[in-house]
């Protein structure tokens, strides 16, 4: 990765963090419960997640709507951070983030309007926000690609533990400034304890992975056989055997262990900025998330969990609670300016 970029981004995850800890000062006023929302057809969002994933289902809603959507693209952790630096001057009503603990981070900052029951109800617990501030959209595991032309199944860990051990140096990679890995290292901390945390990232950076930008970086990587493993989404594996087929493809997935922090299921989510609290287009968009068509989209495109019921997940992933940790609560993944600096502490970012 570029190292004027990493370096930007530590620094903007610093600024973010004081922020944060200012941030009783500069929240905005909570909106007036028995305001009506209005309509003006257009609204501003920040997209945390890729815009070959979003960007049609966007267009698809504009189409059906009529509403005009700004977005601004950009890596899930940077948008967190600049929308901590804007406060309510933000000109994004909604945010889209690849994982729970950006959503979290700004929830905690009072940054985010209070969603309608009727959105959050239709997301079951465990996958959503427990006050209402963001909703669940979509869940993503946390998954193992290894070379199959170099490792039997038997051959893959079954923790991410072991990847920390001497005997894998060299031979995996990881994304590290990518949203998901960060929340999977905050779930890390959070499942086993901040000196857990902070050997096993000594450990992994003692190993020398091998850094790629995103997720679809290590995967194109184990399926040419550049290295043996890599941490991943599962969806991305889903949507490449979509196209070439599972059996032209080297790289083929392995769920870790139930209770191993490399086996969480993280969601994307959505959250109405303070500054959208009385936008009906922008709670229209984030109702549009939730409903059968959308979710439908992401399981037919995608490749990711729905989260409401009526919708079926993709074929070929395994049941969504037999991937649960019980002693994991999402709303715990706030954190992420905590794990940025564990990673920058030993040059992983």
């Amino acid at each position: 990765m570029n190292r004027a970029r990493t370096t930007s981004l530590v620094a903007l995850a610093a600024s973010a963090a004081v922020v944060l800890a200012g941030c009783t000062a500069t929240a905005p006023e909570a909106p007036d419960a028995s305001t009506e929302p209005v309509s003006d057809g257009e609204f501003t969002l920040y997209s945390g997640r890729d815009e070959a994933l979003i960007q049609p289902l966007i267009d698809l809603f504009e189409e059906q709507s009529g509403i005009s959507v700004d977005v601004r693209y950009g890596n899930t952790a940077e948008l967190g951070a600049l929308l901590l630096e804007e406060g309510d001057r933000t000109p994004a009503q909604v945010f889209l983030s690849q994982d729970a603990g950006a959503l979290g981070a700004l929830a905690n900052a009072d940054l985010f309007a209070e969603l309608p029951a009727d959105i959050t109800e239709r997301v079951p617990q465990g996958f959503t926000s427990t006050d209402g501030s963001w909703v669940g959209v979509t869940g993503r595991a946390r998954v193992i690609v290894y070379d199959s032309e170099k490792l039997t199944e038997d051959e893959v860990p079954s923790s991410v533990d072991a990847f920390a051990e001497p005997e894998w140096k060299g031979r995996f990679g990881i994304a590290p400034t990518n949203a998901s890995f960060q929340a999977f290292v905050t779930a890390y901390r959070v499942l086993k304890g901040e000196e857990a945390a902070d050997k096993w990232v000594a450990a992994i950076a003692e190993n020398q992975p091998q850094i790629f930008e995103n997720n679809r970086a290590v995967l194109a990587a184990v399926d040419d056989g550049v290295i043996e493993a890599g941490l991943i989404n599962h969806y991305y594996w889903f949507q490449q055997a979509a196209e070439a087929g599972a059996d032209n493809m080297r790289a083929q997935l392995s769920y870790p262990e139930a209770g191993d922090p490399g086996s969480i299921v993280n969601v994307t989510g959505a959250g109405l900025l303070a500054s959208g609290a009385d936008d009906a287009d922008a709670l229209e968009f984030i109702d549009f998330l939730v409903s059968s068509e959308a979710q439908q989209h992401f399981v037919d495109e995608t490749y990711e969990y729905p989260l409401i019921e009526g919708v079926e997940a993709p074929e070929g992933l395994p049941a969504l609670d037999s991937l649960l940790n019980p002693e994991l609560d999402l709303a715990d993944l706030e954190s992420l300016e905590v794990t940025q600096d564990l990673l920058a502490k030993y040059g992983l970012i």
